[in-house]
């Protein structure tokens, strides 16, 4: 795995941690700019972390996504909004230890 893949985790972990989530997720876009988010659970509004630092790059004026992370103890992600602006871009799915368990 390359050192900016490697970043994107660390950063989705930090994230789940901080904010006490269920999932942690960071996404890089093509200048290579990274966004974070986690999981967003509110009674009017629910997001998972990947469509969360989606919305946060698209915000930002992103065009397309390089890589995305995400890190949860569950079942493998939607990466539906990342293919939205990633169709290739590679989605690793790591254990909340950080561990890669699949790329999507």
């Amino acid at each position: 795995m390359n050192p900016e893949d490697e970043k994107l985790i660390k950063l989705a972990r930090a994230t789940r941690a901080r904010n006490g989530a269920a999932e942690g997720a960071a996404v890089r876009d093509e200048t290579g700019r990274t966004y974070t988010a986690s999981t967003v659970a509110l009674p009017s509004l629910n997001l998972t972390a990947l469509q969360t630092a989606v919305a946060m790059a698209v915000a930002s004026g992103a065009e397309s996504l390089e890589a995305a992370a995400v890190v949860t103890a569950g079942a493998d992600p939607d990466i539906t909004a990342v293919r939205d602006l990633g169709a290739t871009a590679p989605v690793l799915v790591a254990a909340p230890d950080g561990t890669v368990r699949v790329t999507l």
